[in-house]
């Protein structure tokens, strides 16, 4: 994967770990892949409910920490960026395979 096409990023020392953490494990399999995606709907869906529960409690007056909630909000928008992302990582994958003439 070459994080300067993705990123932009072209200090040695982040792409050097970058290479180290994004190539996949030796027992690496679409299944794995699949797990992780999910997993990662998941934890989105997660920080996208304790948003709107901070949200919540915020209006209603149970909290006047707004803090709390400028935290959940980033986390929940940061997360949804990567989820998005993913997906359209995953609608390249299929229109490419779907080009493949057999």
């Amino acid at each position: 994967m070459d994080i300067n096409r993705l990123y932009n990023v072209s200090a040695p020392e982040i792409v050097e770990i970058a290479d180290r953490y994004t190539e996949p494990p030796e027992d690496y399999s679409f299944d794995t892949f699949l797990r992780s995606a999910v997993n990662q709907l998941n934890e989105t869906d997660d920080l996208i409910q304790k948003q709107e529960n901070e949200e919540i409690k915020l209006s209603l007056g149970l909290t006047d920490n707004t803090h709390d909630l400028a935290i959940a909000q980033q986390k929940a928008y940061t997360a949804l960026q990567y989820t998005v992302a993913l997906r359209d990582r995953f609608i390249e994958a299929y229109r490419e395979i779907m080009q493949i003439q057999m």
